[in-house]
């Protein structure tokens, strides 16, 4: 690996990894609709910004648009909104590790929608590994020492929403022609959108005015949101898709790091070994390429390994290969 790809590699893992610090930090003064709203409309801002600067423009159609919605609402606006809510009186380093289970609700929505053609050992076994970890990590009889029981329902049911999000979008949204950060942009101006709607009955709450969680919610939307897409493509492109790939690992491992020494989380034994597992779980459904049907219906496409993201990093991770359609 080059010096390059790790200097890449390396910033968009401290990056995606402190996402976690910055959502416990920014709920110290904000409430967690009106985070997620400022995030989300400050990324928005930033990648449409640069879409418009190289030419490209949103893209037309009620049914693309339709299916952005779904997608929003699945990717961003209810899991984003669920980490927050979670992070309240729970751990960030626990919200980070049950984040990295979503490729297993990306599978399991896939097979749903029709994608899956069949389930391989690995596929299976890192299905039951990712769901023991998520157990651990949860452990229901000792909810104690890793938060509050609803903080750990919000963290698994957010991993949910954002595993049938990125599903949904790679069903029905790759392969339209439309430029990756043209539908990323696209998707996060529709759930700004969404959160403004909700804000009247979740928003609403005094906010506390403190410098911290100002920071943090402007690096949350700029930063961890914008201009993290953007050094993902870059990375991918310059580097390929398996680099890439290794992110998932590596910003795991930096928010666990980052909550126990700027937060100073606790982290147990049950925490440390369902973060093994999940890890090793994710190893697992990567291994090798997955077939599902083609969103047209012509035939299989051929997903890159780093098609199966799971992580709170931002919206471009769900568009991060290009599909291949085998020649019939």
């Amino acid at each position: 690996m080059s010096r390059a790809t790790s200097t890449r590699l390396a910033a968009l893992s401290l990056v995606w990894g402190s996402v976690f610090l910055w959502i416990k930090i920014a709920g110290y003064g904000f409430s967690p609709v009106q985070t997620v709203l400022i995030r989300l409309a400050l990324g928005a801002a930033v990648i449409l910004a640069i879409g418009y600067a190289k030419g490209l423009r949103l893209p037309k159609g009620a049914s693309i648009w339709g299916h952005l919605t779904v997608s929003a609402l699945l990717g961003n606006a209810v899991p984003w909104t669920l980490y927050a809510e979670g992070e309240v009186a729970g751990s960030s380093s626990v919200a980070a590790v049950v984040n990295g289970s979503a490729p297993i609700w990306t599978l399991a929505t896939g097979l749903l929608l029709g994608r899956g053609r069949r389930i391989s050992g690995y596929t299976a076994g890192g299905v039951l590994l990712g769901l023991g970890g998520t157990a651990l990590i949860a452990s229901p009889w000792n909810s104690v020492s890793n938060g509050s029981g609803w903080s750990i329902i919000c963290f698994v049911l957010g991993s949910i929403s954002f595993g049938a999000g990125f599903a949904y979008t790679g069903r029905f949204l790759v392969g339209r022609g439309v430029p990756p950060l043209v539908l990323a942009g696209g998707q996060l101006s529709v759930a700004t959108g969404l959160l403004l709607a909700a804000f009247p009955f979740l928003g609403l709450r005094a906010v506390t005015w403190r410098t911290d969680s100002v920071i943090a919610v402007l690096v949350l939307g700029v930063v961890c949101t914008g201009f993290a897409a953007l050094l993902n493509f870059e990375l991918i492109i310059k580097d390929g898709p398996t680099a890439a790939s290794t992110v998932t690992y590596l910003m795991t491992a930096v928010a666990v790091v980052l909550g126990a020494v700027v937060l100073d989380e606790p982290l147990g034994w049950t925490v440390s070994l369902g973060a093994f597992a999940v890890l090793a779980a994710t190893g697992l459904l990567r291994r090798g390429p997955q077939h599902a049907v083609h969103p047209t219906g012509r035939g299989p496409v051929v997903a890159s390994k780093a098609e199966t993201p799971g992580i709170d990093g931002g919206v471009a991770r769900g568009f991060r290969g290009r599909a291949r359609i085998p020649r019939e």
